[in-house]
């Protein structure tokens, strides 16, 4: 008992680091294999890797949860810290650094309380961004052309929305079908938006005039996919005008503080995007009618102001009489006036000092400078021609160097080329070579293969084909029954029938030792 005592050891195992861990590894994932753990998100990391690490607290223990990337993007809720939520996923150990950890592929809001707080957290978020701020909202067009709505193609509220547009004023409306609660719900209508926003004017689909986002009414959870970040901020970056319809008048989502305008419901928001055409008919029949009585009223006036004015005028008469008298006496004086001018003229002409001599020199010296120039003209000509044909010389000269330049370059290129496919044709002859007797080598196995899987190869170790009329036999009853048969031995065929004597020759032999024969 003493010696058993003082044994260092004794008889325990001694396990390696990583036996250890390895069992305690296996002893977790079997007891914890998938479970669901309710607790508060803290300290949240978001590396580069694209992976979350995070913690589950509650108010006496801590759990490590990771989420790897391709599980962190589908996660239909983004864990935030503070918010209570039920995550699930699986038990398991870091070795590493000793300590078990939850590998977390789903998270979920616990309750309609930690969803408001999230709800309450993410709209103080974006509201101090200044994604809500009134200055950025714009105003509605008056009578829009074309309106896009996004929203399921497959509920009632579609049907709602053109119902009603029909009613007040006919107009286009262009439909973006998106899922309007689940997980695919924000990244559709996040992307719808978008897509409206990006088509052009001028393109082959038209580009919305107001775009309205709408949706019946639903629970909280229903309509989280409205709430998302992703569809605030793409409602917030909208150029063109939007209306949120979603849920009832009740019903408040953070895409109606970053709309333009909410509607309290769907067919609010068809009524908020046009006018009634019934109305705007009677507004503009009532305009042109009071259009028309203040036109007559206007015109009865000034016709009264003119009568009124043509009283104070007088008698025509007594306007023009003074100016007729001064036309008369004015007419009396103009014909002495107008003899004493040219008389006047005359003597002024007179006196200047031209003589015919004086008019023949002019004459004269026009014509010598005439003939001057018509000598200088061919001289002119000459040159203007010399010059012309130098110009044309030197083109001449630079396109033959131009062509010659090109001409040199098309050898080069074609020699370049020549060597180039020489080279490839030496390959492609050497490839062939290479590739030519492995080919033929697989093709020979291949004919052996085929040479020993076929009947022929059977034949040749004493075995025979019976071929009838409609096929081949396997049966003695089928051959009994076929009045004619060929058999198929290794060198040809020959007909048989079923009542043909044995040969002599035949032999009885113990049928589990030899084939059976007809012969």
């Amino acid at each position: 008992m003493e010696l058993f005592e003082n044994t260092p050891a004794g008889n325990a195992h001694e396990f390696t680091v990583s036996e250890l861990s390895g069992a305690v590894k296996r002893v977790i994932e079997g007891e914890f294999g998938r479970v669901r753990v309710r607790g508060e998100i803290g300290r949240v990391s978001r590396p580069s890797s694209g992976h979350l690490y995070f913690d589950l607290k509650d108010d006496r223990a801590v759990i490590a949860a990771v989420s790897w990337k391709g599980q962190a993007a589908r996660l239909s809720t983004r864990p935030e810290e503070g918010i209570e939520v039920i995550a699930t996923g699986r038990m398991t150990t870091f070795p590493g650094q000793s300590k078990y950890q939850l590998i977390v592929d789903e998270i979920e809001p616990a309750g309609a309380g930690a969803l408001m707080m999230m709800l309450e957290k993410r709209r103080k978020q974006l509201a101090a961004e200044g994604l809500f701020d009134d200055a950025r909202k714009r105003p509605l067009p008056w009578l829009p052309r074309v309106i896009g709505v996004v929203t399921s193609p497959s509920g009632a509220v579609i049907r709602d929305i053109l119902h009603r547009l029909r009613d007040r004023f006919p107009t286009r409306v262009l439909i973006w079908p998106v899922a309007v609660q689940g997980e695919a719900c924000a990244p559709q209508v996040s992307a719808a938006i978008r897509g409206f926003n990006a088509l052009s004017a001028e393109g082959p689909i038209p580009r919305p005039d107001l775009i309205i986002v709408a949706r019946g009414g639903g629970s909280l959870e229903d309509l989280w996919g409205f709430n998302e970040e992703s569809v605030v901020r793409a409602a917030a970056a909208s150029e063109i005008p939007l209306i949120s319809a979603v849920g009832h008048e009740t019903d408040t989502t953070l895409i109606d503080f970053a709309s333009d305008r909410r509607a309290p419901t769907p067919t609010a928001a068809a009524e908020i995007a046009v006018p009634v055409r019934a109305e705007l008919a009677l507004r503009l029949s009532d305009l042109g009618t009071r259009m028309i009585r203040a036109g007559q009223s206007q015109q009865q006036r000034r016709r009264q102001r003119l009568t009124d004015l043509g009283r104070a005028l007088g008698r025509p008469q007594a306007l023009t009489g003074p100016a007729r008298q001064r036309f008369d006496l004015f007419a009396e004086r103009l014909e002495p006036a107008l003899k004493g001018f040219v008389r006047a003229r005359r003597d002024r002409l007179n006196a200047l000092p031209l003589s015919l001599a004086a008019l023949r020199g002019n004459l004269r010296n026009r014509r010598e400078r005439l003939r001057d120039q018509h000598r200088r003209l061919p001289l002119g000509l000459t040159r203007q021609q010399a010059r012309q044909a130098e110009r044309l010389a030197e083109l001449s000269g630079r396109l033959t160097r131009a062509r010659a330049r090109t001409l040199s370059e098309a050898r080069r290129n074609i020699a370049r080329d020549r060597d180039r496919i020489a080279g490839l044709a030496q390959r492609m002859i050497l490839a062939g070579r290479r590739l030519l007797p492995s080919r033929r080598d697989a093709l020979e196995r291949l004919d052996r293969l085929r040479q020993t899987l076929g009947y022929t190869e059977t034949l040749k170790r004493g075995y025979a084909v019976v071929h009838g009329p409609e096929g081949l036999i396997t049966r003695s009853d089928e051959a009994a029954r076929t009045p004619r048969f060929e058999i198929e031995f290794q060198d040809g065929r020959m007909a048989a029938r079923p009542d043909a004597p044995p040969s002599r020759t035949a032999r009885r032999s113990d049928p589990d030792k030899s084939q059976k024969t007809l012969f």
